[in-house]
């Protein structure tokens, strides 16, 4: 396609955005038309930005700019964008449009595979591909692989007369695991192709220099591994096989080593054992791993070489086993066998001491049976180490030559029922395998680092931060003698509160960043000594600074020079408000690169340059994207102009409001303003809730249709919006989220804002709880919708959520609910917390919603919470969507939801007829079944 100049684009973009296209007031329609920006990537030359563009119902669009030019592309029907390294290429997948999978027959939706679109930035030339499975650019931008679907096999009528039908049946039956495609290796240089066939693993290495590749083709007997050398453009055979499977591959970075796991193919691969070979290319040489009587290898056993060449990592197992079956009845003794008559019973057994309850298992299942245990082979001696096992089964792998993280939950999986989620953490030493626990039953979510020089570990503890050292077993406090907090002062619920995290080290290992609520913080691990990087000035200013703009390498954690200048981000507690700022590694002291009335967030970083995406927004100014020197962030250039999207829209603004709860404490929230605010006017109020939402003054509202209100709709449909912050007592959830909703409520209202008779409620999931109680305790509610809610925290302690199949009590115990003890200990706390036991004290008229596939909160929460309501003659209406999870999926029922919602608040806050399913519900009824 042809490049588009900026003033093109100005054109383009007036008339996609032209306000006479788009209706003065904000309706559902302009809200599914409205589009968003899916995470930008910026090309590792920083010369290159892509991003995706998706409206929330339609076809995505890839939007690419060339940052170093006035070029600008636009892609149909593509997202995910992937940039090549040089920004030469970038690579989007192409999707099915809409119109045709909603018009597709379900048989033919089955058929519907994406494609990919391939785009030159210097000619604006697209190439498309059909039926890609994958595609993946090298790490130097050189070559592009594209990985296709698998063919599907037509399948013939029974009893057809078909030729083929002869030749297929005698064709070897292929299980799906081993099943290969066409593959296509593209020199970007002269985008000439190389393509092979039945391809069932491909392996670039980190380099970029090389690609491994592995064919299986079955049916011909003939399973080959290649090696392309991506500079000499040539490709060499290295192993062929008749009998065997090849798995998974890998190729060193300097090229001279490729590795590949091999098993029978007569044995099915759900129960085929694998063997690990590794191939010396300078010599033509082989060597094979010999299993040993405790590990083996299975199809899921993965290989991988560091970055330096000394070291193969691998999975193994302990065994290999095939898959159970069923008995089957064969013949006619059978029909009276025991043993085959309760072979085929469908039972599960949950026994008390189960590591496990037995949803949790089962989710857990593909995960476990997909497990491998971490070893290495050190390529100069060709020793073989096992790093993991049973009992510590995790291991963290990084690009280190001594030591390796580790960990295990396996003690302390029968209390994630009661207790939440735990772990004992390892050193495991990589040349002997030895483990050395430094660090026991510590909340899963404070993980320790690793120094980059392998002396030392950093971890949180308890509210301290602490060095261990490995050398000398010493473990070093860092933050007795400080007179800083560096546990979470906001945390409100009945558990050890956690830290506010680590940030990166400093790449000799003298030192790492670790943050309190406001400042950064430097720590030595030679002298042991802190001090602040922004000289407490986070904490005088409350502003919560954190390390931003830099680049995220998947595979190795990010490292800072001693002296590096470092970017931060900025969040203004009390305007909230954002900032960047700069600080310089070793000197105490902050400074101000660029501040405002908006939200800023960080987005992508290029590798191998100081450019950084980022975006700046406010609730009446869209996120657009700014690309800009980390080191001078108020020079960025603008970007996208996603905003003209408002133009001829009715549009309102956001405010902090502050008071005082009940309790003399001060609280925040945001004020949304109806649109053509008139001041002295009253108005209906949405309050919509969850924890602390005062965090959202400056960001620009969702513009999307699922289980929330839309802002801007329900703002220019007459109504403000009202999101107040919600702090809580343990033990009493219930009641300190009514007080502060009282409170803040009643703010409103003393503003001379909100109508005191037109005060809506909405809240979903947790802030559906806690909608559904507040009506049994206040009655300033005159409509309350609450999405998910639990209704009866005695019954609710002892469910499962589904998604995971984890026991619901720890959430009550430890968690959100936070009531802090046992149902069996504190049975009243339970009862004086859940809404269903005051269901007759409820003057507010409610809808609750609940998708039945319902995955978090159990859905019969709802039906309680109907039950009740309906047993106590109260105004109830209960919207079951089916097939649904814990927020809503498929969009016909997300808008469904977001109408009547909207049509709810009408009624009962502005006095608009009741529609007729509020009037008198809606029977059953069943619908043709489309064919």
């Amino acid at each position: 396609m042809k490049p588009l100049s900026f003033a093109t684009l100005a054109v383009v973009s007036a008339s996609i955005f032209s306000p006479h296209l788009l209706a003065s007031n904000i309706t559902p329609q302009t809200v599914m038309q409205f589009e968003s920006l899916k995470k930008p990537v910026i090309s590792a030359e920083g010369n290159t930005l892509a991003v995706e563009v998706a409206p929330d119902r339609g076809d995505s669009h890839g939007l690419v700019k060339t940052l170093t030019s006035s070029q600008q592309f636009n892609v149909e029907n593509a997202s995910k964008p992937k940039v090549s390294r040089d920004g030469h290429f970038v690579a989007f997948k192409r999707d099915t449009p809409l119109l045709t999978k909603e018009t597709a027959s379900a048989k033919e939706k089955k058929k519907l595979k994406a494609g990919m679109v391939l785009l030159d930035t210097k000619t604006g030339k697209e190439t498309s591909y059909e039926q890609v499975k994958s595609f993946q650019f090298n790490d130097t931008g050189t070559h592009l692989a594209i990985w296709f679907e698998a063919d599907q096999e037509k399948k013939t009528a029974k009893g057809s007369e078909d030729d083929n039908a002869e030749n297929k049946d005698k064709a070897p039956k292929i299980d799906k695991f081993d099943k290969g495609s066409r593959f296509v290796l593209i020199d970007l240089a002269n985008m000439q192709q190389q393509a092979f066939e039945h391809v069932t693993a491909f392996a670039f290495n980190r380099s970029g220099s090389h690609l491994a590749l592995a064919t299986n083709d079955i049916a011909n007997q003939l399973h080959q591994l290649h090696l392309s050398d991506l500079k000499a453009g040539s490709t060499a055979l290295v192993k062929a096989y008749t009998d065997q499977q090849i798995g998974h591959i890998a190729v060193s970075e300097d090229g001279l080593r490729v590795a590949h796991t091999f098993g029978a193919v007569e044995a099915n691969p759900y129960g085929r054992e694998y063997q690990l070979a590794l191939y010396y290319v300078s010599d033509n040489r082989w060597f094979t791993v010999v299993n040993s009587a405790e590990w083996t290898l299975n199809r899921y056993s993965e290989v991988s070489f560091s970055d330096d060449n000394k070291r193969l990592f691998f999975g193994r197992v302990p065994q290999v086993s095939q898959q159970l079956s069923l008995p089957e009845v064969k013949q006619a003794q059978d029909l009276t066998d025991s043993q085959v008559i309760t072979g085929q019973r469908n039972l599960r057994i949950w026994h008390g001491d189960d590591p496990r309850i037995k949803p949790n298992e089962i989710e857990q299942y593909d995960k476990e049976l997909k497990r491998t245990y971490l070893a290495v082979m050190h390529l100069a001696s060709n020793n073989i180490v096992q790093l993991a096992d049973q009992q510590v089964p995790d291991v963290q792998l990084e690009q280190q030559s001594r030591y390796l993280l580790a960990s295990s939950d396996i003690p302390y999986r029968k209390m994630i029922t009661w207790a939440g989620f735990y772990r004992d953490f390892y050193l495991i030493d990589i040349n002997t395998g030895r483990k050395i626990a430094f660090l026991t039953q510590q909340p899963s979510s404070e993980r320790p680092t690793l120094s980059p020089d392998e002396r030392s570990v950093a971890y949180y503890q308890q509210g301290d931060l602490f060095l261990y050292q490995i050398a000398q077993d010493r473990r070093v406090n860092l933050t007795k003698s400080l007179k800083t907090q560096f546990s979470d002062e906001d945390h409100d619920y009945p558990s050890m509160p956690p830290s506010y995290g680590f940030g990166p080290w400093i790449a000799d290992g003298s030192g790492f960043i670790a943050y309190d609520k406001y400042d950064v913080w430097q720590f030595n691990t030679e002298s042991l000594q802190a001090f602040s990087l922004t000289a407490k000035q986070g904490r005088k200013q409350q502003i919560q600074y954190r390390v931003a703009g830099l680049y995220e390498d998947k595979e190795q954690p990010t490292r800072l020079a001693p002296e590096q200048a470092v970017l931060l981000h900025g969040y203004n507690e009390r305007t909230k408000a954002d900032g960047f700022y700069q600080v310089n590694l070793g000197v105490s002291g902050v400074s101000k690169l660029m501040a405002g009335e908006y939200k800023l967030t960080p987005l992508a970083r290029a590798e191998n340059s100081s450019e950084f995406v980022f975006s700046k927004q406010r609730y009446d100014l869209f996120p657009d994207l700014y690309v800009g020197d980390v080191s001078q962030p108020q020079k960025a250039v603008q970007q996208t102009n996603l905003d003209a999207q408002k133009e001829g829209l009715n549009w309102s603004h956001s405010e902090l409001v502050t008071w005082a709860n009940a309790d003399g404490k001060p609280l925040d929230g945001v004020l949304i303003k109806p649109t053509n605010y008139q001041e002295g006017q009253r108005y209906p109020v949405l309050v919509y809730f969850y924890r602390f939402m005062s965090d959202r003054l400056h960001a620009f509202p969702q513009m999307k249709i699922n289980h929330r209100p839309n802002f801007a709709w329900f703002s220019d449909n007459g109504y403000a919006v009202f999101l107040p912050d919600i702090r809580f007592e343990v033990g009493y959830p219930g009641p300190s989220s009514v007080q502060a909703l009282n409170s803040g409520v009643q703010k409103l209202i003393d503003m001379g804002i909100a109508d005191p008779d037109a005060i809506g409620i909405q809240g979903h999931s947790w802030g559906g709880y806690q909608t559904a109680f507040a009506v049994t305790q206040t009655h300033i509610f005159k409509a309350a919708v609450t999405g998910a809610p639990v209704s009866n925290m005695t019954s609710a302690y002892s469910g499962i959520r589904h998604g995971s199949g984890l026991a619901r009590q720890f959430q009550y115990e430890t968690g959100q609910s936070r009531i802090g003890e046992s149902l069996f200990k504190s049975p009243h706390k339970y009862i004086e917390n859940s809404p269903v036991f005051y269901a007759e004290r409820i003057k507010t008229p409610m809808m609750i919603m609940f998708g039945d596939k319902d995955d978090a909160v159990p859905w019969e929460q709802g039906v309680e919470m109907y039950l009740a309501m309906r047993r106590a003659g109260k105004d109830v209406v209960f919207l079951q969507y089916q097939d649904e999870p814990h927020h809503l999926k498929k969009y016909p029922n997300k808008l469904d939801y977001s109408i009547r919602m909207m049509e709810y608040f009408d009624h009962y806050l502005k006095g608009k007829p009741a529609p007729q399913w509020l009037q008198q519900g809606e029977a059953y009824q069943e619908y043709k079944k489309a064919d």
